[in-house]
């Protein structure tokens, strides 16, 4: 083969290596998927959202049935207020729980609804009154080692060593001065 066209077909693939890239980054970032028609605006409060970003996915049982549109902070509550663009294929109850959950080995995180019991739809404009908010790792592995923490300094038969009951300190006490008494 001829230098020109081995570095012709070095060129094809290096292109076809980017675009796979491109193609893997808009996949990974959810802006590839758009199958959501005619949509109606529900918004939900919650005291933390984690890593929650715009464009995430709103699921029910698994399914995609929305898109998380925007994320503002209340200054009045202190709570973040998310606005979701459900597809007006689904219909779900006023009293439908959002729950933020995370998916993946990336960790995404999305918004899951599941439906309650209300006869009364949600329609364009209400409110999502029950929420959970985002699982903070931190905030889990602190609770944790803080009840490990109390867990051993609330052990029963516990006692203080013979030095700190009779008073003496540890440094004027020498373990032959038992032995003579």
């Amino acid at each position: 083969m001829e230098r020109t066209t081995i570095d012709l077909w070095v060129g094809i693939f290096v292109a076809l290596g980017f675009a796979a890239l491109l193609g893997l980054a808009m996949k990974v970032g959810n802006l590839t998927t758009s199958s959501i028609g005619q949509t109606y605006l529900v918004t939900a409060n919650f005291e933390n959202v984690g890593g929650l970003k715009p464009r995430a996915p709103v699921k029910s049982a698994g399914v995609v049935v929305g898109r998380v549109s925007e994320i503002t902070f209340d200054p009045k509550t202190y709570e973040a207020v998310v606005s979701l663009n459900i597809d007006t294929r689904y219909n779900f109850p006023k009293d439908t729980f959002a729950n933020i959950y995370t998916a993946g080995l990336l960790g995404e995180q999305y918004i899951g609804l599941e439906a309650g019991g209300d006869e009364v739809n949600l329609k364009n404009g209400d409110k999502i009154s029950q929420t959970q908010d985002a699982v903070v790792l931190e905030k889990l592995i602190s609770q944790f080692l803080y009840s490990k923490a109390t867990e051993s300094d609330d052990k029963p038969g516990k006692t203080a060593s013979a030095s700190t009951e009779s008073g003496v300190d540890a440094l004027d006490a020498s373990p032959l001065d038992k032995i003579g008494k």
